[in-house]
């Protein structure tokens, strides 16, 4: 064989890195032929020579450890043939909602990139349509609309069976959040395990359905976590937040018949409350009655369903639970906030009232599937009111800067999609 002079990525050596199955097999020959040379260069020169036909596509990532890194990366388009036993479903990105979490990842708080990449590709909650299925595809074809779940299998026994999303690992797998890439791109490919198909009559509320999908789980551990009572019938419920998963949880609580208080720091009127109050909410705002206010005047809570994202009122909700009650906290904090707690109150209290304290984080697809049902509910019983959720469309992946600017200094963004592309 003659030598060859074979380009690499930059800062990258070919067996290590490149990380494609066809290059490393044939890179395997090359080194053991010994008579070769190899430099930096491309992808491109890369494929031309071993004759491997690619499409870019464009992502927004950002690189992990690094503060306010977002930007524009490129990626192979996928295929169906990525996903082993004729499982896979391809899907053309059609809009992607970003949210705090995307935030706090391009502050560098948590966040790690895929094996064999510098950066991970954010957005986590994604609508798209069907573009093409393995033989083996069951449950969608081309042509449906479909949103996709979030976290993907470990080792442990809850991955196993299916309940990746109360993984007893401490490593986790979460497109666009932790090891995986996201959905901020223009296709993406996955096992149709974890493949939702939308309703197409709810198109219109896209990008909602994984917000609600993790409403949806909130409410459902609070019921399955309270069977420890026998009986327990909950009339009066508080949520603490009016963010997109503070209104869907509203939701899910008015359709179940609760009183339902939903409560933020925003005096009326505002959007939020037009909402809350839109779905049979009375919206409480906290810079006009505290929440121990709230309990000596209304009656203390069944159940809380906490979604401020602050570690003090998730706290604080400790302080006015009902007997017999369950909090659920669904608040990520990323930062080092410490907060002083009435801690020999909240024991004393906590003891000989039964209360619990229950942390609800991600969803699988039956939590999805839960939720799209009642967003179809919700949009018959509340006609019009959760499209108002979707306040601040950004058109173009390559408007990354203003998609991260609204999260940023936008207050009253309440939530934040890029239009990827028209379906």
């Amino acid at each position: 064989m003659k030598s060859r002079l074979i380009p690499l990525l930059p800062h990258e050596t070919a067996r290590s890195e490149w990380n494609h199955p066809i290059v490393d097999s044939r890179l395997s020959t090359l080194v053991a032929s010994k008579n070769f040379v190899i430099v930096a260069r491309s992808h491109e020169t890369l494929r031309a020579l071993f004759n491997i036909s690619h499409s870019n596509m464009k992502a927004i990532a950002v690189r992990p450890g690094t503060s306010n890194s977002v930007h524009v990366a490129e990626l192979d388009k996928p295929s169906v043939s990525d996903i082993p036993d004729d499982r896979g479903v391809l899907v053309r990105v059609l809009k992607v909602g970003v949210d705090a979490t995307d935030r706090e990842i391009n502050d560098a708080l948590y966040g790690n990139a895929p094996e064999g990449y510098d950066f991970l590709v954010i957005g986590h909650e994604c609508f798209g349509i069907v573009e093409e299925v393995g033989s083996a595809v069951k449950k969608v074809q081309p042509g449906d609309y479909v949103t996709c779940t979030v976290r993907r299998p470990g080792g442990s026994i809850f991955d196993a069976i299916g309940r990746s999303d109360i993984t007893s690992e401490e490593e986790y797998y979460e497109r666009g959040i932790n090891l995986r890439h996201g959905y901020l791109t223009e296709y993406f490919v996955d096992d149709e395990e974890f493949i939702v198909r939308m309703p197409v009559g709810l198109k219109h509320l896209h990008v909602l359905a994984e917000p609600m999908s993790c409403a949806a789980k909130a409410v459902e551990q609070a019921f399955l976590a309270q069977k420890r009572l026998q009986v327990w019938e909950p009339k009066r419920a508080w949520v603490t937040g009016s963010g997109q998963i503070g209104l869907l949880s509203t939701l899910i609580l008015r359709l179940r018949g609760m009183e339902v208080f939903t409560i933020a720091r925003g005096a009326k009127p505002n959007l939020k409350s037009e909402i809350s109050e839109g779905l049979g909410s009375t919206y409480i705002s906290t810079a006009e009655k505290s929440l121990q206010d709230l309990a000596a005047e209304c009656g203390k809570p069944d159940l809380i369903i906490e979604a401020t994202g602050s570690s003090a009122i998730a706290f604080e909700c400790m302080e006015v639970l009902g007997h017999n009650g369950c909090i659920v906290w669904t608040s990520i904090t990323g930062g080092q906030r410490k907060v002083d707690v009435p801690s020999d109150s909240v024991n004393l209290n906590w003891v000989l009232g039964n209360k619990l304290l229950v942390g609800s984080v991600n969803a699988n697809f039956r939590h999805f599937e839960s939720g799209i049902s009642d967003l179809a509910l919700g949009e018959v019983t509340y006609p019009g009111v959760l499209q108002k959720i979707l306040t601040n469309p950004v058109d173009g992946l390559d408007n990354y800067a203003e998609m991260m600017r609204l999260l940023v200094e936008d207050k009253d963004a309440l939530k934040v999609y890029v239009n990827v592309a028209d379906g």
